[in-house]
């Protein structure tokens, strides 16, 4: 099916930061892979990890714990401060289980009719139905309908319009500290503090989808680190994975994950994911050094178009 317009061109194999076509020509790829390949093409560490991991088990479905899983899960939660991990597929689905989790918090704690959330206008949060109908882009919502209720959108960077949006059936505040699809567009420091003041004094849960920005992309390991912001839900996917799709919704203790135990990923997602987030972890520094000293090589006929949050996670190779 023809669902997004390509580029007329055939990637045969990829190495560090550049993919390459059949003919050989390189291309240098500021999109990696639109925020996937976070240690660039075919890293050996990650191709060891996913190599050695599919010569043992592959999947085991959520029935069974594995090791994999649960060392993934101890390595985020330790890095993030967050206490617990429910893995998926995808950035959407990680997205629909914070939501799912915000609702049920709220709807647990104060009644069923607190289930509101709130978005920003220009955000994107995902391709199913709830989370498009999160994504405050009507773009995206032309032809889909009819959507699920009770989603609200703001204006990024106005407080006091987030306030006036703000009732007794608000249960949650979404956000993406970068806007991503809406431009590459950061939120202010000062908006984000005041939003999160407001939410922590009225039991608001704040939700922050670093599904594009998580894992070391704009140089820490959350975006939101650099706002001063900790979360009570927040989403991964993409660099997690660095290839192989995956999906994470990393929660406070006191938020019940009500819909399945925590320790559901494959194991070969959770093997390579572990290789990612040691890296990223503990290195970002490294990143952004090869930012600006990674060599092109002599063959090197073209860059793939820019996304300015790339440049550090595709040039760790």
């Amino acid at each position: 099916m023809h669902t997004y317009a390509r580029s007329p061109l055939v990637l045969e194999h990829g190495e560090g930061m550049y993919a390459y076509d059949a003919d050989g020509k390189a291309y240098l790829d500021f999109t990696s892979g639109i925020g996937v390949n976070a240690l660039g093409y075919c890293h050996p560490a990650w191709v060891q990890a996913v190599t050695m991991q599919a010569t043992r088990l592959q999947h085991s479905s959520n029935l069974y714990y594995t090791a994999p899983c649960g060392k993934l899960a101890k390595r985020l939660c330790a890095r993030t401060g967050l206490d617990q991990v429910f893995f998926g597929n995808s950035g959407a689905e990680a997205n629909e289980g914070a939501i799912k989790c915000a609702r049920k918090y709220s709807v647990t704690t104060y009644g069923p009719d607190r289930n509101k959330v709130l978005t920003l206008v220009n955000s994107f949060h995902g391709r199913t139905l709830a989370t498009l109908t999160a994504t405050g882009q009507d773009v995206f919502h032309k032809d889909f309908g009819p959507f699920p209720a009770n989603f609200g959108y703001i204006p990024a960077n106005d407080f006091d319009t987030f306030k006036a949006a703000v009732d007794d059936s608000v249960c949650a505040v979404m956000m993406e500290m970068v806007q991503g699809e809406g431009g590459v567009v950061a939120l202010d420091t000062d908006y984000v503090q005041s939003v999160a003041d407001y939410c922590h004094a009225h039991d608001i849960l704040i939700i922050v989808d670093e599904v594009q920005t998580g894992v070391g992309r704009t140089g820490t390991f959350l975006a939101c680190e650099q706002f001063g912001l900790k979360p009570d839900l927040v989403t991964l996917a993409k660099g997690l994975g660095g290839g192989l799709p995956i999906g994470a919704v990393l929660a406070s203790k006191r938020l019940p994950i009500p819909w399945a135990p925590a320790l559901t990923v494959p194991p070969l997602a959770a093997t390579r994911s572990s290789v990612q987030a040691a890296a990223l972890c503990w290195m970002p520094w490294t990143m952004r050094s090869c930012a600006t000293s990674t060599p092109a090589p002599p063959s090197c006929g073209r860059v793939l178009p820019l996304c300015r949050m790339s440049h550090l996670s595709a040039a760790w190779a």
